[in-house]
């Protein structure tokens, strides 16, 4: 069977670590067809679309993709879309995924083994903005039917893990119809799986002990904006946002992959960006795909790379990207 894997590397060091990551997957030897399509702010002052049909259509066609960053801008520019929040309601790709384990770096706590499942298609980020006057308005979207899905997407994962536990992250407190609404849907799903342990945390209780005791979670389920927040305060924990990869899935075949860490423009070209995140994102596609002994494979090359403390500059070392990548590729 072939697996086609369209890569999009976007913007700064995207064009660095999305190559890295090709070179792994085809170091495994299992067929991989690769298509190459474009997003991204240099695509938008190409071509006046961040995110072009071409490029749509070539996610569609693919068995899953491999997104690098984009440099969005701070202010608003007529005709600009973001490529990410584009591609997910494209093709309803309504749960982030976002796994964090205890890796072999300096400062990292042992027995770290997490996973945030993030509502991915509305909350602060549905787009629902305007300006009145002096005043600045977003609305904050929460539906029973996102709730429920994104709800039954975290207790289906927490099923095949060794804890069976679903966390529900909210501010039902203060926020008592959309989060009350949230609390709600996600309480109800749990009742369907009786084989699966469920608790609940206030959002702020929750950033609380991810700093204090991570180890006591398993899967955590939560809305959109918290659990972009969140998940970037668990990455912390393990090393930072370059060894953080994440997936995008939907109910449908389109899904792409791609490395929490943004375009960090003051490093792109200079060949020491962090390929980790790409990587192990490279190893969650493999896992969508059906693929998980070779999943398992890359991460066990990447955990003997970071054992040996070849290290990138934001992890503490000096190694390039390159070097990393060539380590990887002799560890599989």
């Amino acid at each position: 069977m072939t697996i086609t894997v369209c890569l999009i590397p976007g913007d700064g060091v995207g064009k660095e670590v999305i190559p890295a990551a090709a070179q792994i997957l085809e170091e495994l030897q299992l067929g991989i067809q690769f298509t190459h399509a474009e997003a991204g702010w240099e695509c938008f002052e190409r071509h006046g679309d961040a995110l072009p049909q071409t490029t749509l259509e070539a996610i569609r066609a693919a068995d899953g993709a491999l997104f690098g960053a984009t440099q969005s801008p701070s202010t608003k520019v007529a005709g600009y879309r973001s490529p990410v929040l584009a591609m997910r309601r494209a093709f309803d790709l309504y749960a982030n995924l976002r796994p964090t384990t205890s890796l072999p770096v300096p400062g990292c706590p042992e027995g770290i083994d997490l996973l945030i499942v993030r509502e991915n298609t509305e909350g602060l980020y549905s787009g629902r903005e305007r300006r009145e006057g002096d005043t600045a308005i977003t609305e904050r979207v929460i539906t029973v039917g996102a709730s429920e899905r994104i709800a039954r997407c975290a207790f289906d994962l927490a099923r095949t893990r060794p804890k069976k536990l679903v966390t529900i992250v909210h501010k039902a407190n203060v926020l008592k119809e959309s989060d009350g609404l949230f609390r709600e849907s996600c309480l109800k799903v749990a009742t369907e799986y009786p084989d699966v342990r469920c608790d609940e945390l206030l959002v702020d209780a929750c950033a609380m002990w991810l700093v204090k005791k991570p180890q006591r979670f398993d899967v955590l389920v939560m809305e959109n904006l918290f659990g972009d927040i969140l998940s970037d305060e668990a990455a912390g924990l393990v090393g930072g946002l370059g060894i953080a990869p994440s997936a995008n899935i939907g109910a449908g075949k389109a899904a792409y992959f791609e490395p929490v860490h943004g375009s960090a423009p003051d490093i792109a070209g200079k060949g020491i960006a962090n390929p980790i995140g790409a990587v192990l994102s490279a190893a969650m596609l493999l896992d969508h795909v059906g693929q998980p002994e070779a999943a398992r494979r890359i991460e066990r090359a990447v955990t003997s790379v970071l054992s040996a403390g070849i290290l990138t500059r934001d992890l503490g070392g000096d190694a390039t990207t390159d070097q990393v990548t060539r380590e990887v590729l002799a560890r599989l």
